[in-house]
């Protein structure tokens, strides 16, 4: 049996990904959230429940501690845990920034440093860091959020070539829009710490309208699930690929990017979000 523990379960990609890995019986599958209530319905899908909050670092040894106790490491550390904090860069409160990089970026970092030592031990594992289209490309009005995801492939780049020679692979996600509970976030951030009558009002205002308009377009947006299918594959592939990225919607904008250059694609953003 192979150990799988995921951060994030209690909505959207998180969710899926826990009900899709917990049917194989090749598998036991450690959900995790915040409060376990939140996932309780998780277990009758036949996924482990776990408390954990990954900006907190007593959560995190207690989660990494209780599988180990069991099973003797952590063979798949699914790192889900993540949001999105918009707003304009000089407008956005500084307090929102530093949570959502406690959350995204050192939290993820923090579990990742928690499995390691076991997962030398055992000399395999397995490291799937769920980053975004955002961490190849920015958009304005999301500054903030796609730096943190930056981060996430800085990090991962890094640490796979530490890894490798203990037998642990690390693998990156690259979901574009997916139709969760993400968008919504976003867009309540965008106003939150934006003046709205400061000189970015009308910024946030298109941006905002661009967000929503996108994620209800299922040309360009996809279910959590299609990023569930995408994860099962960097888990139980015998060699996975270093980024798998999701959705033709954001194949095309992160090549269009890397292909045209940044002054390029920064006239199709104000083309775009006038």
């Amino acid at each position: 049996m192979t150990t799988v523990l995921i951060t994030g379960t209690s909505s959207g990609i998180g969710r899926a990904t826990v009900r899709r890995l917990a049917r194989r019986p090749d598998l036991t599958v450690y959900a995790t959230a915040r409060k376990v209530e939140a996932i309780a319905d998780l277990a009758e899908a036949g996924a482990r429940l776990l408390p954990l909050d990954v900006t907190d670092e007593a959560s995190m040894r207690a989660a990494v501690a209780a599988v180990e106790a069991e099973h003797g490491q952590v063979d798949v550390l699914i790192n889900n845990a993540g949001y999105g904090e918009y707003g304009p860069i000089e407008e956005a409160p500084m307090d929102r920034v530093r949570a959502q990089f406690e959350t995204n970026v050192f939290g993820l970092s923090r579990l990742t440093q928690l499995v390691l030592p076991g997962m030398r031990r055992a000399g395999r594992g397995r490291i799937v860091n769920i980053s975004s289209m955002g961490g190849r490309l920015v958009f304005p009005g999301g500054g903030y959020y796609h730096a943190s995801k930056y981060a996430v492939e800085a990090i991962s780049d890094a640490l796979r070539q530490e890894v490798r020679p203990f037998g642990v692979d690390v693998t990156i996600v690259e979901p574009g829009l997916i139709r969760t509970g993400f968008g919504a976030v976003a867009s309540s951030s965008l106003g939150a710490g934006a003046d709205p009558a400061g000189p970015y009002r009308k910024m946030v205002a298109s941006v905002d309208a661009v967000m929503a308009k996108s994620y209800r377009n299922k040309a360009l947006s996809a279910t959590p699930e299609t990023v569930a299918r995408v994860i099962e594959r960097a888990v139980t592939a015998r060699r996975p690929r270093t980024r798998y990225l999701v959705t033709a919607a954001a194949w095309a904008m992160v090549h269009t990017r890397r292909l045209l250059g940044a002054r390029v694609f920064d006239a199709m953003n104000r083309l775009q979000f006038r």
